[in-house]
């Protein structure tokens, strides 16, 4: 059976990269922005729904019992 998943060291990285990626958007764009426009409020909240979606992704597309690292 061929798995492609990664394993738990790829996305323990993924998931510290996406974590990185949103606090970086966020004070740039969304929640963290001081103006006063809701623009600010339109932009976190789609940056919260995007990133949700992409930690569901690497979440249950990882092998989490597989020690591998994350191209191997």
């Amino acid at each position: 059976m061929n798995d492609n998943r990664s394993g738990c060291l790829g996305g323990l990285l993924r998931l510290a990269i996406l974590r990185w990626l949103f606090d970086f958007l966020q004070d740039r764009f969304g929640y963290g922005k001081e103006n006063k426009s809701c623009s600010s409020i339109g932009c976190g909240t789609l940056l919260l729904i995007l990133f949700i979606l992409m930690v569901c992704y690497v979440l249950f597309n990882t092998n989490w019992t597989h020690f591998a690292p994350l191209f191997f």
